[in-house]
């Protein structure tokens, strides 16, 4: 069986639940992931827990990965302006690799040009700067699912297991951590 590798970026101010839950249900499902920093081996998150990342986006061969996660945030301005991300969130939708963001981070998606013909769900708030949004939990929309806030975490994780590795897997993970 092929091994499915998942790259997280975790910018700085980076939404704690969202990076940490998809993480673990991502390891779950036994898909590899790497931890990468814009700049700086050691992250902080939103509420203060530093992170020792794997890579630097420098250091990323995204041909050896197949599927970008973004946690959102207030760190989703990090990674807004960062030209690494936006190029790398480009290259993967090319690929039509999996691409997941979460809470602020679909943002970063729409700047990029990825969501222009998908529907996509985003914080409460920021719906003006998504072209197609709509108010659910999770939505998977070809390569990309988009996901809403902290709370819908889980159903984020096990929807990219669903997309990356299928839904009897997923179901698995849920049926473990009684979601």
């Amino acid at each position: 069986m092929i091994k499915v590798k998942a790259l997280v970026i975790l910018a700085e101010d980076f939404e704690d639940i969202e990076a940490f839950t998809v993480i673990d249900v991502l390891h779950r499902a036994g898909i590899e992931v790497t931890k990468a920093g814009i700049g700086s081996k050691i992250v902080t998150s939103a509420h203060g827990v530093k992170v020792m990342i794997d890579k630097t986006l420098s250091d990323v061969d995204n041909n050896t990965f197949d599927m970008l996660v973004l946690p959102g945030g207030p760190g989703y301005r990090n990674l807004l302006n960062s030209n690494a991300v936006i190029a790398l969130i480009k290259e993967f939708n090319k690929q039509k690799k999996i691409i997941g963001a979460i809470c602020a981070a679909p943002v970063v998606l729409a700047a990029a040009g990825v969501l222009d013909d998908k529907i996509a769900c985003v914080y409460p708030g920021l719906e003006s700067k998504i072209p197609k949004v709509r108010d659910a939990k999770v939505i998977a929309s070809g390569n990309i699912v988009t996901s809403k806030c902290p709370g819908t975490s889980i159903e984020f994780a096990l929807m990219l297991v669903e997309r990356a590795i299928g839904k009897k897997e997923s179901l698995k993970i849920r049926e473990q951590i009684i979601a």
